[in-house]
């Protein structure tokens, strides 16, 4: 149990809670964090839409959903009062059809608006998910990437949009702590798995996970050298409201898991678990003389300031993710 629901109220706003992350923190709240102190509102486009595609998350007098658009400040909910605000919205898989130019101002415009509504409504704590996109491509030679590696991405090339507008959000959180002492976290998300990861855009493991449920074969598109690691939205959900509530203001964590793999030995991984008769081709051949691709995160600061640790293997969370997508597929039939 978080310690900050034990005695006071705790009124939390969730931007982007119909996303990957945002579902992930809303099955936290309605299986695990069972407090009569804690509401939450989630600010969506389209919440009866939403409702009706996710009815598990209807009739829990904890969650209401209030429809905004971070983009529009009009539409914001500025009578409320809160105590937290999670900023979640602008996840890379709603952005990657987007231009570059669209992108950035969407992840910019929204943080500003969602910064300065915590300050109109009373929020004493301000959790931003940036991005380890933030720190530019991985040297070979560095095992894992830690909050203070001083790289980042070459300011010159547009498709850096996404990471560009992740640091300039981060900024104006340390702006904001400073000018408004609103405490202020980040949370630099890497890789995730779970039942809510999107199978049809640029996720490796999702495309994996839908090829050994529906196609014929496993397909990896590149070489399958890039080393990743996945962490369970599970406990993603866990280390942002731990972050949320116990980071220090005005500091960054790492969130993701530890436990490399390949991406090659990823798909003969969700093979085994979802669909052993299946084949995995390999599309890519591999440059031996190239640097092997890493996107692997330094946890060891949320683990030492934290307290928090990967609690769910990558084999079990592949095997709840199948499991549940095949309940889903039933269901929908």
């Amino acid at each position: 149990m978080l310690s900050f629901l034990d005695d006071r109220e705790v009124r939390v706003l969730v931007t982007g809670g119909t996303g990957f992350v945002g579902k992930s923190i809303l099955r936290l709240l309605l299986h695990d964090l069972n407090h009569p102190n804690l509401s939450m509102v989630v600010l969506s486009r389209h919440p009866n839409r939403f409702l009706s595609s996710y009815p598990e998350f209807v009739g829990d007098s904890r969650l209401s959903l209030f429809r905004a658009d971070t983009q529009e400040r009009n539409s914001l909910p500025w009578s409320h009062t809160f105590t937290h605000v999670l900023h979640a919205a602008a996840d890379v898989a709603t952005l990657s059809s987007q231009s570059p130019l669209k992108c950035y101002n969407q992840i910019v415009d929204g943080t500003r608006n969602i910064l300065d509504l915590a300050v109109a409504t009373g929020a004493r704590r301000f959790l931003l998910t940036s991005c380890g996109a933030i720190y530019g491509s991985q040297p070979p030679d560095l095992p894992s990437i830690p909050e203070n590696w001083p790289a980042s991405p070459p300011l010159d090339e547009p498709c850096t949009a996404y990471s560009q507008a992740k640091r300039a959000a981060e900024h104006l959180c340390a702006l904001f702590g400073e000018h408004h002492s609103l405490e202020t976290v980040v949370a630099r998300c890497f890789a995730f798995v779970g039942p809510d990861l999107p199978l049809n855009v640029h996720f490796a493991l999702g495309n994996f996970i839908r090829d050994a449920l529906t196609s014929d074969a496993i397909t990896v598109r590149g070489d399958g050298t890039p080393l990743r690691t996945f962490l369970d939205q599970r406990d993603l959900a866990h280390w942002l409201f731990t972050s949320l509530e116990q980071g220090e203001s005005g500091q960054a964590y790492n969130v993701g898991s530890d436990e490399v793999i390949s991406i090659a030995s990823l798909a003969y991984l969700v093979r085994d678990i979802l669909a052993p008769d299946k084949p995995v081709h390999v599309l890519g051949q591999p440059d031996l003389g190239a640097a092997r691709n890493r996107y692997v995160p330094d946890i060891s600061k949320a683990r030492h300031d934290l307290g928090l640790e990967v609690t769910i293997p990558l084999a079990e969370s592949i095997k709840h993710t199948g499991e549940v997508l095949r309940h889903r597929s039933n269901s929908d039939e």
